[in-house]
C-alpha cells in the first residue's frame, strides 16, 4: 500500500482510508461482519480509518462507531502501531437526523468522550470539526480542540465541510493537517471553490467524503458509458476508476471509500494501481 504524509506532520498514512459510517447507520451489518471488514481493510495495509462521534443510529447511540473501531483494533492479531484513526465532532442525531453543534461546551464533552470511546490510552490522532455552525464562531468552536493538543488527548485537527476562508481562520486558532468535504466527478464544488488547490498549496490532506457520489449514484455507476468502458478496458470495477480519479486529482487527495463488505474494501485498494490519461479522466468528468 502506498503512503502518504498527513499534512505537515511526520506521519504516514494509507494512500486510500476505510470510511467506517455504513457499519454503524441504521441497517448495519452484524458487529462480527463490521468487524471483519476493519481487519481486512488493515490486511491489506490501510492505515486510516475514518469515523465521528455522530455515526450512530440516533443520539442514544452516539459513538457507537468509535467503539466499534477500538474493539476491532483491540481484537487485530496483526501490528496496529501503523494506524491512524480520524474521528470528528460537531454533529448530532436526534430521531436520526443529522443537525449541527459547535457548542463549545458540546465539543469539549464529547472530544472527551470520542478519546474513552476509542480506547482513553493514547491521543486521538486525528480529530476534525464536522461542519462549522454558524451559531458559533469558528474560533470559539476550536478553542476545545486546541486545549485538547495541549493535553495530549489530540495529536492532530483537521476540518470538515469548510471554505477557504473559514480554514484560514481555523488555522488561526491551531495547526490543521486535514480538510474532509464532498468531492467526486459529479460534486466538483472543491475545485470551483478553490479549496482544492488551497490544500495542495498548503500542503494539507484534502479527504473526499461521498467519494463514490452516495448510494443512488454507486447503483448506476455500470450504466455511465464512459466508466463502465473504461472499467472493461482495465479490467477493474466502476467503483475503482472513479477512485482513480480522484487520486489522480491532486496529490494531497486521500480518498475513504466506504465498504461494509470484504469485497468492497478489496476492490477499493486495488483502485492505487488503476492509472488514467489525461484523456480518460476528462472523459470520466463529463459523464
Amino acid at each position: 500500500m502506498k503512503r502518504k504524509k498527513l499534512g505537515n506532520s511526520n506521519f504516514n498514512i494509507s494512500a486510500i482510508g476505510l470510511g467506517c459510517m455504513p457499519l454503524s447507520l441504521s441497517g448495519r451489518p452484524p458487529e462480527s461482519q463490521a468487524i471483519a471488514v476493519i481487519h481486512r481493510a488493515l490486511d491489506l495495509g490501510v492505515t486510516l480509518i475514518d469515523t465521528a462521534d455522530s455515526y450512530c443510529e440516533d443520539q442514544s447511540d452516539k459513538h457507537h462507531n468509535e467503539h466499534l473501531i477500538a474493539k476491532a483494533l483491540q481484537e487485530y492479531t496483526g501490528d496496529i502501531r501503523p494506524v491512524t484513526v480520524a474521528t470528528k465532532g460537531g454533529l448530532m442525531r436526534p430521531q436520526g437526523a443529522w443537525t449541527r453543534n459547535g457548542n463549545p461546551h458540546h465539543l469539549r464533552k464529547t472530544i472527551r468522550e470520542s478519546f474513552e470511546a476509542l480506547g482513553g490510552n493514547h491521543p486521538i490522532d486525528l480529530w476534525q470539526y464536522h461542519s462549522p455552525d454558524p451559531a458559533y464562531t469558528i474560533e470559539a468552536a476550536l478553542a476545545p480542540a486546541k486545549e485538547a493538543v495541549e493535553a495530549g488527548m489530540i495529536r492532530f485537527i483537521g476540518v470538515s465541510n469548510f471554505s477557504v476562508e473559514q480554514i484560514k481562520r481555523a488555522r488561526d486558532v491551531v495547526e490543521i493537517v486535514s480538510v474532509q468535504n464532498q468531492y467526486n466527478p459529479w460534486h466538483r464544488q472543491p475545485e470551483s471553490d478553490g479549496v482544492l488547490e488551497y490544500c495542495e498549496a498548503e500542503n494539507l490532506t484534502f479527504f473526499p467524503w461521498s467519494p463514490l457520489g452516495g448510494s443512488r449514484r454507486v447503483t448506476s455507476l455500470q450504466d455511465m458509458p464512459a466508466i463502465a468502458s473504461l472499467a472493461a478496458e482495465k479490467n477493474v470495477s466502476v467503483y475503482c476508476i472513479v477512485l482513480a480519479w480522484l487520486m489522480a486529482q491532486s496529490p494531497c487527495v486521500v480518498p475513504i471509500p466506504a465498504a461494509t463488505k470484504l469485497s468492497s474494501i478489496e476492490d477499493s485498494v486495488k483502485a492505487i494501481e488503476v492509472k488514467l490519461t489525461d484523456e480518460e479522466l476528462q472523459q470520466i468528468a463529463v459523464s
